[in-house]
């Protein structure tokens, strides 16, 4: 089984997801990054210290859900010839944990319990994201998940534009792929803050199936 290569298009889908991801649950479950996981030691620093939060050791447990993920990822392709299968799992969970939102909601029956479920659910998702990522590095222009090291890598880029008065073509072509993957990011962020705030976190399910139907439109048999 093979994948039809397209750098770009999945460096754009899988940076508005992870952004998406990202914000729905900061918006719509208690202020949880699932992408981010290290900011959510922020948050909790900053809620202990207030004390406004019983629940804010919770935040915590996006760490160690995590790294788990990264490692089954590890797994995962370790024993599959389609690499791609990581992203698979992923969407499948995703969809899994918005559609666990969308049928308890409507039975009245979802509570704090099973939002940090799904929650940890989502984590885990951006976890396997995060290792198809390391894993297969030539796959996107860049991290996908986590935006620092790309806005570290635009700065040194455009500094060096400056420098060479924009006559340097490898710096001007990487400063493209950041940008490519900044945007995207922030793309879905806003996507993520409207559908968390508007709708509430059952809209995982969009980028699940995004991510699945993608999947095996991109597989060739």
């Amino acid at each position: 089984m093979e994948i039809k290569n397209n750098i770009g298009f999945v460096t754009l889908l899988l940076t508005i997801i992870a952004g998406y991801c990202d914000t729905v649950t900061f918006v719509a479950a208690d202020s949880i990054f699932s992408a981010h996981v290290t900011g959510n030691f922020i948050v909790f620093a900053y809620q202990f210290v207030k004390g406004s939060d019983m629940n804010a050791w919770i935040k915590l447990l996006t760490f160690p859900v995590f790294i788990l993920a990264v490692i089954v990822g590890g797994r995962i392709a370790g024993k599959v010839l389609n690499h791609y299968t990581i992203l698979f799992w992923e969407g499948l969970l995703l969809l899994l944990g918005g559609s666990i939102v969308a049928g308890l909601t409507y039975y009245g029956i979802f509570d704090k319990f099973m939002m940090y479920s799904v929650v940890m659910m989502t984590v885990f998702a951006m976890g396997l994201q995060n290792a198809f990522g390391k894993l297969y590095a030539k796959e996107t222009y860049g991290p996908t998940t986590m935006m620092t090291g790309n806005v570290t890598q635009a700065s040194l880029d455009f500094g060096t534009l400056l420098k060479t008065r924009f006559n340097n073509a490898e710096a001007l072509t990487s400063l493209k792929k950041q940008l490519f993957l900044i945007l995207g990011f922030l793309v879905g962020c806003f996507l993520g803050a409207f559908a968390g705030k508007q709708l509430g976190l059952w809209t995982l399910i969009f980028p699940g199936l995004t991510m699945m139907v993608c999947y095996f439109y991109h597989r060739k048999i």
